[in-house]
């Protein structure tokens, strides 16, 4: 009697094969390669519910499985297994973090982060008389002597729109010796660019809006974790919150994945290119990617990091006589057009735009600061646009 093949144990793959490979149906002849997606409320159940057993689809759903399987996978790598947990936004993901903060309690946090994430920051100190401790990221003594009484950190690296690039394994180090609970944003540099967990990170957030599922057409949000209690601490909270994905959507960013490998891949690769053009371009004051040499978070991205990002942060110069930054930055914006001006980023297109639009952007960012994400497109005509809008009058 012949038998079927097993899928090969994640722990064996490497990541590029883990994106295809994580969260298909169990092999079988003449069944599906691709999961289904199961448009269900609810489920058949009689008698006292067991915790694994499906019966209404805000407290589990079959068609969160398979991505949910697929991200862990990615983010746990080759060690101890760890759970995911798909929800309605990376805002609702990021809220779900900050309900494990106590009455009373400390946050310490970038100074430059996700400004949306920070707006909900404030609100919590407001209404909940929560401490916020804001540290420069890349400043490991500083986020080391803010741990002190702390309950929470959290972590962007790279942080938006900065790129400033935290020193992970010191700092969560740090955090776990002070029995302070660690959360790391790894939006931009996905699970191919570096494995929080592996460094200490008691939480892996995402915006699964952006590289993950990739094509600009979701919004949703996950965390990871290896802590099975805080799993279930986090899951209870999406479950009474309401903070659930439409099956459709997990669906799409289940698709998206299969290609996260080669998206980023390319996108991190013309970034780069990108970066050091844009160097030498004379209507260029500023450029920050940590791909650069002489960029602060340089060797720690080396050290740490798979690549540096697709995340581009560019100043352009002011006009002789004029005294207009955020005039000559916003004309740029107005002046490409293959270059998308929108606010998201980690799509296969490429965007711009000038993160200081936002009124609840940290006033430490440049107010001329142009944060560009790099897509898949032919680098010679993302740079040939590029060009063009910087000498635009």
């Amino acid at each position: 009697m012949s038998t079927t093949p097993e899928h090969p144990e994640p722990s064996t793959l490497a990541p590029a094969t883990i994106v295809v490979s994580a969260g298909r149906p169990a092999r079988a002849q003449g069944g599906h390669i691709n999961p289904s997606v199961p448009m269900n409320s609810t489920y058949v159940s009689r008698g006292v519910v067991t915790p694994d057993e499906l019966s209404y689809a805000r407290g589990d759903n079959d068609a969160w499985h398979p991505f949910e399987e697929a991200l862990a996978a990615l983010e746990c790598g080759g060690g101890e297994p760890g759970e995911a947990l798909v929800f309605s936004s990376g805002m609702a993901a990021i809220a779900a973090v900050f309900s494990l903060l106590p009455e009373g309690g400390t946050l310490v946090l970038p100074r430059h982060a996700y400004q949306a994430g920070m707006v909900l920051a404030r609100q919590i100190s407001e209404r909940h008389g929560v401490t916020l401790r804001y540290v420069d990221i890349a400043d490991t003594d500083a986020v080391v002597a803010a741990l002190d009484g702390a309950d929470l950190l959290l972590v962007e690296s790279p942080t938006n729109p900065m790129l400033e690039v935290a020193d992970l394994p010191a700092v969560l180090g740090a955090a776990r010796a002070a029995g302070v609970r660690s959360v790391v944003d790894n939006t931009f540099a996905t699970p191919l660019g570096q494995r929080p967990l592996e460094h200490g990170a008691d939480v892996v957030l995402h915006s699964v809006t952006k590289y993950l599922a990739g094509h600009s057409d979701v919004v949703l949000g996950a965390l990871v974790t290896r802590d099975a209690e805080l799993a279930a601490t986090l899951r209870e909270h999406r479950t009474l919150h309401g903070a659930i994905a439409g099956p459709f959507e997990v669906w799409l960013a289940l698709r998206g994945l299969r290609t996260l490998a080669l998206r980023f891949e390319r996108a991190q690769a013309s970034a780069a290119v990108l970066a050091r053009r844009l160097v030498e371009h004379p209507e260029v004051a500023e450029v920050r990617h940590p791909s650069l040499p002489g960029d602060p978070g340089h060797d720690r991205a080396k050290a740490q990091m798979t690549g540096f990002g697709a995340i581009i942060g560019v100043r352009p110069k002011g006009r002789a006589g004029s005294a207009d930054p955020v005039g000559r930055a916003d004309a740029v914006v107005d002046a490409v057009r293959l270059w998308l001006p929108a606010t998201s980023l980690g799509g296969v297109e490429s965007m711009l735009e000038r993160r200081r639009r936002w009124g609840t952007e940290a006033q430490t960012v440049p107010e001329d600061l142009l944060r560009l994400s790099v897509g898949i497109e032919d680098v010679e005509d993302l740079w040939s646009d590029l060009d063009q809008a910087l000498r635009t009058p």
